[in-house]
């Protein structure tokens, strides 16, 4: 059993972080015990260029393919807004995709993208999903942007009855509130009771939009992961991504109740796999590489 609402405000303004991290640590062992940490390899693909025509899509498909030949297992596609071209043209896009790629997990289109899409094309949320998911869509991204937490609940819960499986992301930037955090937190706890559709969470570090230079510290970093592990105590896996956070600590974050490293490209990224790789080894733990499901497909 997680631990209550109130519990975790407490945590949040507590002080003892090194007390955080051994109950969220202790968690992980008892979690997974088998003292492994995985990561995966996956690309993230803009779609501001792609049209929903042959040659376009196969440009597209070309920088996939190429990441898919050096070991990508999946493909995040950025849509940035384009929910707006209607989704006839996300179905062809996804269709093309899922034609030449049969096995490849694809990934694209937030809650927020969601909400507006269905508003556009008047279609429920599940409806939307079921559409996009028979198109080629494998899952919906985690980041909640600018909807409410009442509608990115709605979008992940929808896409789980669908038997869609999702990952939860949470920012700890200035400009969300302890309180907020908990909120999030507390909705996603309960929707895993309900549906058990989150593969992961991860708790993101982003900087504020109205303090740019206001990044959060790695003490807030570390107590929100450990926070977010103890909390959830019914979501296996816990991610400190290398995406968003420095690579030491991402590194403390496997000693914070992280059993995942997140992922990075194969060609090109701030962090490369055999970063990840040594880092993992340097706190004790060995490196396995998993798919997005966090299946485990090889140790290194």
């Amino acid at each position: 059993m997680g631990i209550s609402h109130e519990q975790a405000l407490n945590c949040f303004r507590s002080d003892d972080l090194i007390g955080l991290g051994m109950e969220a640590d202790a968690l992980r062992r008892r979690l997974h015990p088998e003292g492994v940490v995985s990561y995966a390899l996956l690309r993230e693909v803009p779609l501001a260029d792609t049209q929903a025509d042959g040659a376009s899509l196969d440009r597209l498909c070309e920088e996939i393919r190429a990441s898919v030949e050096m070991g990508s297992t999946g493909v995040r596609l950025l849509s940035g807004g384009l929910s707006a071209r209607g989704i006839e043209w996300l179905e062809r896009v996804f269709g093309g995709v899922r034609q030449r790629f049969p096995s490849l997990w694809v990934e694209s289109l937030s809650a927020t993208e969601i909400v507006a899409l269905a508003a556009s094309c008047g279609l429920g949320l599940q409806e939307t999903i079921a559409r996009l998911r028979d198109a080629g869509l494998s899952s919906i991204v985690g980041d909640r942007e600018q909807c409410s937490l009442d509608e990115w609940i709605e979008v992940h819960a929808a896409a789980h009855s669908l038997g869609m499986q999702t990952v939860a992301t949470m920012s700890c930037g200035a400009e969300n509130s302890i309180e907020q955090r908990v909120d999030l937190l507390a909705a996603v706890r309960q929707l895993q009771q309900k549906t058990n559709g989150f593969t992961a969470f991860v708790a993101q570090s982003l900087p504020s939009c109205k303090r740019p230079n206001a990044e959060p510290t790695a003490v807030e970093q570390l107590k929100t992961l450990a926070i977010a592990r103890i909390f959830l105590d019914n979501i296996a896996n816990i991610q400190a991504g290398a995406t968003t956070q420095s690579l030491k600590v991402l590194q403390m974050g496997l000693r914070f109740g992280a059993n995942d490293a997140g992922s990075v490209t194969p060609d090109e990224s701030s962090a490369s796999e055999e970063d990840l790789r040594r880092i993992i080894r340097d706190a004790g733990f060995q490196p396995v590489q998993r798919d997005a499901l966090y299946r485990t497909m090889f140790l290194n």
